[in-house]
């Protein structure tokens, strides 16, 4: 007889509602959580408010809604750090900063929100700093812009069942409709911008990385605060942006243009 693989029903509990957040869904209610895994309601929101208080889920504004929480990002992140993506990015990252020495980033989408995997910061006193781990929503920052660009009006209300969007800055683009407008200009330039929506006095250009199948995967994006911008260098990151992003998606994804 093969040996059998010891189970903690607790442990078990806790792996089977992460899993949950595999499938289509980005979020799940108690209800929905506790029927999908046939666990009794009152142990499964115990379970749920200790992962709540460990990091490893988080809730929406109503506190009734449940998605992956930053710690499994932060997780991920550092496993990320060695794989190819990221080795990559580091490798031409370096390039750019010798170049213009401004803060370049490797960010994915994850849910509503736009998170940091990979980042070479500017030497100079005056820079962004997004750490990696971090995250922001979609809809105000250059490569979140990149990755709601690449999906269907269905999937994008879906994203944002609400014409009114948060607000990081006085910039931040708010509302729906004004949303669709910039992600048609970046499928038209190619380019997503953020243009002080996350930090007042910071513009941002990002680009998207594709994988085999052209879908895009990822983004690099180049930060510069707005005093040190001259037509040069706007040039230039948009050079860079466009060559780090073609490189990436070769050589990682084997995407052919």
């Amino acid at each position: 007889m093969g040996q059998q693989t010891p189970k903690v029903k607790s442990a078990d509990r806790v792996l089977d509602i992460l899993e949950l957040f595999t499938g289509e869904k980005d979020s799940y209610n108690l209800t929905e959580i506790s029927k999908g895994l046939n666990m009794p309601p009152s142990s499964t929101y115990l379970i749920l408010q200790n992962m709540l208080h460990r990091g490893y889920l988080e809730t929406d504004r109503s506190g009734k809604q449940f998605r992956i929480g930053y710690k499994l990002f932060t997780i991920r992140s550092s496993y990320m750090r060695s794989s190819s993506l990221t080795g990559e990015f580091n490798l031409i990252a370096e390039k750019i900063i010798d170049d213009l020495n401004e803060t370049v980033s490797l960010a994915i989408k994850v849910g509503h929100n736009l998170l940091y995997i990979g980042e070479k910061v500017s030497t100079q006193a005056l820079r962004f700093n997004p750490n990696v781990g971090t995250t922001l929503p979609l809809h105000a920052t250059a490569s979140g812009k990149i990755m709601l660009a690449d999906l269907s009006m269905d999937e994008l209300r879906a994203l944002y069942p609400q014409d009114e969007l948060e607000k990081v800055t006085d910039k931040t683009i708010s509302t729906f409709p004004d949303l669709i407008k910039e992600l048609d200009k970046v499928r038209t330039q190619g380019f997503g911008y953020n243009m002080g929506e996350t930090v007042d006095g910071v513009h941002c250009v990002g680009g998207p990385i594709y994988d085999a199948d052209g879908r895009t995967v990822a983004s690099v994006s180049i930060s510069i605060p707005v005093v040190r911008i001259t037509g040069e260098v706007w040039g230039k990151v948009h050079d860079w942006i466009k060559r780090s992003c073609e490189e990436l998606s070769v050589k990682v994804y084997g995407h052919q243009n």
